[in-house]
């Protein structure tokens, strides 16, 4: 581990070593959380997820998505498509016979 002293400057500023930002794929404006473990500040990239995507990572999405992915494995998908466009036409045709079990 890599280890680089820094500065505390003018109202309690720091400044994060440039290789640290490299190796840590920090961009600016990337959020970090502190807090004191053992006498140390920690900093820990915190990864935010933008509003509009919020549902995706609920538990119960997440649910969904982890019983898809058996599903798939398992082989209990009766139909897949090439594209989004194909699975639109049939969702939006008279014959549903391809969709029920």
């Amino acid at each position: 581990m890599k280890k680089e002293n820094i500065q505390l400057r003018d109202k309690n500023r720091i400044t994060i070593p440039s290789d640290l930002v490299e190796e840590l794929h920090l961009e600016k404006g990337a959020q970090l959380e502190a807090h004191v473990e053992d006498g140390r500040l920690v900093l820990i990239p915190v990864i935010t997820i933008a509003r509009d995507q919020a549902w995706f990572w609920t538990e119960s999405w997440q649910k969904g998505e982890r019983e898809a992915d058996e599903d798939i494995k398992a082989g209990r998908v009766s139909k897949s498509y090439d594209n989004a466009d194909d699975l639109i036409r049939a969702l939006q045709s008279d014959d549903w016979s391809e969709f029920e079990k």
